[in-house]
């Protein structure tokens, strides 16, 4: 099947613009304008070391067993309805110790960890209460929502104090009575150096559609440029390039914003993963050699909402179903996940991506009735290539 720009339904359609200030009965509730960033916390290039952070022994098995799990997910924030995101930390809490399966070694979160304007006094409730059990470091990238601020803070004031701590150890007093300590990343754009993969996390700012600018642009060049050629690389950011929603779509700023930095550095990245939009979507782009590069959206973590993809005649989109941008990419929505929430877990070994996508059960549900997968994939980073043979339920 395939959906084109020319007809009705349109998948990544450009909406208005919501930049501004939101008023509710004459008060100020949101201001989505471009914010200045804090200042960084480390020293350029902004690179942490999976070294550093986990346990000796937990890194040397890395390197022997040439494999790296961790999770990743997005827009988290319990805001008014906690037991959604209870339900996806339980699920990936209970994903850390399935029998025969490699361990997992972190949790990335692509944004919107605190709704709605990433208050440090919520990052009990948001944070560090739902995440008391999951035993694994958490890294992150703030979204829209954890930069806007209106509690006379300014901007990322809770994202840099809880993820950009300038020493380890620090335990801030919004954690409460939680013995999770605040995670010491360099700055709110930065890079995770692993043994078998480098994720380069973008800070996509609060307007709408995500806002990079320099001096984050040339940086991102930089880091295409001089990172390993023989370690694949992952680019996250909040604002998804791509997204066959009904709510936001995809980001053209986004897309200008990677395309041309790829460029500029020759090199694209192996896998882009995104928030957001509050579902589970694969997406899949063909680039002009012939490769393929796989775009995730992984914002169904928790937020109550959760945001559907578009139907055509009022039925629901049967995948692989390929459409058009209003830029003109043809891009192939693979598999997709509207109806539950879930996280994402990625395996990464000396040639490969797999990824899976499990849901967890709805809050009227059995909560026995545990992790369901529902996307299965594996890709040769090596060719730029998913296996076929490998793909799973999608």
């Amino acid at each position: 099947m395939t959906v084109t720009s020319s007809g009705d339904h349109v998948f990544g359609r450009v909406r208005p613009s919501h930049d501004g200030d939101f008023q509710l009965n004459g008060k100020t509730v949101r201001v989505t304008t471009f914010k200045d960033l804090p200042p960084p916390t480390g020293a350029a290039p902004y690179r942490l070391d999976l070294r550093d952070i986990i346990p000796a022994s937990a890194y040397d098995e890395i390197v022997t067993a040439e494999k790296l799990v961790f999770h990743f997910n997005g827009d988290i924030g319990g805001i008014d309805f906690a037991t959604p995101q209870q339900l996806v930390a339980a699920g990936m809490e209970a994903d850390c110790y399935v029998a025969d399966e490699p361990a997992a070694r972190f949790l990335y979160l692509v944004g919107d960890c605190v709704y709605f304007n990433g208050e440090a006094l919520r990052y009990y409730a948001q944070f560090y209460q739902p995440y008391e059990h999951y035993p694994l470091p958490i890294f992150a990238v703030p979204g829209n929502h954890d930069g806007e601020n209106l509690e006379g803070q300014d901007s990322l004031d809770g994202f840099v104090r809880n993820f950009c701590a300038p020493a380890p150890g620090i335990h801030q007093p919004e954690a409460g009575d939680a013995p999770r300590t605040a995670m010491t990343e360099p700055n709110v754009y930065w890079t995770l150096l692993t043994p078998l993969v480098n994720i380069v996390g973008l800070y996509s700012n609060v307007p709408d559609g995500g806002e990079i600018r320099s001096p984050q642009t040339e940086w991102l060049v930089e880091e295409l440029q001089s990172l390993p050629a023989n370690v694949p690389i992952i680019v996250t950011l909040h604002h998804p390039v791509y997204s066959a929603d009904t709510y936001h779509s995809g980001s053209p700023a986004m897309k200008a914003t990677l395309e041309n930095a790829a460029g500029a550095a020759g090199r694209h990245p192996d896998l882009v993963v995104a928030g957001h939009v509050h579902d589970y979507q694969r997406l899949t782009k063909v680039m002009a050699d012939g490769s393929q590069i796989p775009y995730l959206v992984t914002g169904a973590g928790g937020y109550h909402n959760l945001h559907s993809i578009v139907k055509v005649n009022g039925q629901r989109l049967v995948t692989p179903v390929q459409f058009t941008d209003q830029s003109g990419d043809t891009v192939t929505l693979e598999s997709y996940v509207d109806d539950r929430f879930g996280f994402f877990r990625l395996e990464v070994d000396a040639s490969s991506f797999s990824g899976k996508y499990f849901t967890v059960p709805r809050p009227q549900e059995p909560f026995g009735k545990g992790n369901q997968l529902v996307d299965l994939f594996k890709y040769d980073w090596t060719t730029k290539r998913y296996i076929p043979n490998a793909l799973g339920p999608g």
